[in-house]
């Protein structure tokens, strides 16, 4: 029976490596999951009052449609959120989305067509080479520097065509923890404005920064067409609610794109309206959790980097943001970063992503570990990633 033939090019590395774990879990063999970055999954729960405002509204009868764009007390607090990080919003800009991926595929839908290209920061989250290529465009990887947290600016120059509509970052960055400091932001602005570009800025991790205080787009986006994608997953821990949202900035070159994106809302019908109360709740509700929760993934950080830069063989930046490591394999004796990290499975039980799962033109020769399990398991993890390098 006919598959579509874009549905081929849709690949999500951070989870196809299970199937993997599984069957070595089958064997008998106990498996460290540093795959998926879900802090929920390894004990940070979202704060009491929050999980109380699920309940409340579930309760209180509020279990029905809620309008396509969000709820509009909700997207008020998000707009509040977003204007102290520089943009000057309001509920009217905001979207309300199940999930980030959500409001990433209905942008990269409303933006690309057949054969347009778009530039994503090399590595990148995998969707959004998977999102691009479902809707018939390109994707295209620019340099990063890992080490000093900066864009390849003359390499974006060389890689803009008639073709490419939009410039995509993350930052902080899954995989790699890269976080853009202002004068790349705004490099980055001037770029898109020049070439008439989209800018699309997916800001998840934007409270989860270790060393320096973070930038978000907003405060150098002026009247350009500056696209925010945002949720409550990773920093208000509430990956498995589903909810995050696409704020417009205030720019005329975004007026179609408004009028037409939130059509794929009504098509959808609406987001989780219980969650949305939790997400108010989230906003409005006392913040300390947040610091807490940073300052334990700091640890962690900080223990991770130490020990795989202490095994010869691997390298690793200091991640500035989120909570991800990017070590290199240096001299990989298996051939490729795919087969290392299978090969660290089979033998140590230790299941990381293998780095061309982020693009192949900057990933390859890396694997990407989550460091939000214990200090304990951690500890360990690296211990056996040690041993195997080693032997």
């Amino acid at each position: 029976m006919k598959v579509s033939k874009k549905v081929v090019g849709v690949e999500y590395a951070i989870r196809d490596i299970v199937l993997a774990a599984r069957k070595v879990q089958q064997k008998g063999m106990k498996v460290d999951y540093l795959n998926i970055g879900d802090p929920v999954q390894f004990g940070f729960q979202p704060p009491n009052n929050v999980k109380q405002a699920l309940i409340d509204a579930i309760n209180k009868g509020e279990n029905y449609y809620s309008t396509s764009e969000g709820l509009e007390e909700l997207r008020d607090e998000i707009a509040k959120k977003e204007n102290t990080k520089g943009l000057s919003i309001e509920a009217d800009d905001i979207l309300v989305t199940n999930g980030v991926s959500e409001g990433l595929e209905m942008v990269i839908s409303s933006i690309v067509d057949e054969g347009d290209e778009v530039l994503l920061p090399g590595p990148y989250y995998p969707p959004y080479a998977s999102y691009v290529k479902l809707h018939g465009g390109i994707p295209i990887e620019f340099a990063v520097d890992l080490e000093n947290s900066t864009p390849d600016i003359e390499d974006i120059r060389k890689k803009i065509s008639s073709k490419t509509v939009a410039i995509c970052l993350i930052s902080p960055n899954n995989p790699t923890g890269v976080v853009f400091n202002e004068n790349s932001l705004r490099e980055l602005v001037n770029i898109a404005n020049q070439n008439n570009l989209y800018i699309i800025c997916d800001e998840i991790y934007d409270q989860i920064i270790f060393d320096e205080k973070f930038v978000g787009i907003g405060k150098v986006a002026d009247d350009s067409p500056v696209i925010v994608l945002n949720g409550f997953s990773k920093v208000h821990l509430m990956s498995g609610w589903r909810i995050g949202y696409i704020a417009f900035n205030h720019s005329s070159k975004l007026d179609e794109l408004r009028e037409n994106l939130p059509k794929l809302a009504r098509v959808r019908i609406a987001t989780n309206l219980p969650v949305q109360y939790a997400a108010l709740e989230s906003l409005r509700g006392p913040q300390d959790y947040i610091t807490k929760f940073v300052s334990e993934i700091k640890k962690r950080r900080d223990l991770v980097v130490k020990r795989l830069n202490e095994i010869p063989g691997l390298s690793c930046p200091n991640p500035k943001g989120a909570f991800y490591a990017f070590p290199k394999i240096e001299n990989n004796r298996f051939g490729s970063d795919k087969e290392f990290v299978t090969k660290l499975l089979e033998s140590k039980g230790v299941l990381t992503v293998h780095g061309s799962g982020f693009g192949k033109q900057y990933g390859s020769d890396h694997f990407r570990l989550v460091y939000l399990p214990s200090l304990e398991t951690l500890d360990s993890a690296m211990t056996k990633i040690e041993e195997f390098v080693n032997q």
